[in-house]
């Protein structure tokens, strides 16, 4: 795997989550510094083998925008 993708959104309770696609990682942390201190940690942690681990993780941000009508 060459690559990761994560989607990191606003938490509703505060904060951000990042979740990978493809993979079973989950984080979250209170500002954005923090958490991508922890997707580096958790693909650490996921991907004992380097040779599996992904060289790249592509952080994808979404963001809910109400628009009044």
């Amino acid at each position: 795997m060459d690559e990761i993708i994560f989607v990191v959104e606003e938490a509703p309770e505060g904060g951000y989550s990042a979740r990978a696609l493809g993979a079973p990682i989950f984080t979250e942390a209170d500002d954005l510094e923090l958490l991508q201190n922890e997707i580096r940690d958790a693909v650490l942690c996921h991907f004992d083998d380097e040779a599996e681990r992904p060289h790249i993780v592509r952080l994808h941000y979404v963001r809910d925008e109400l628009l009044a009508v």
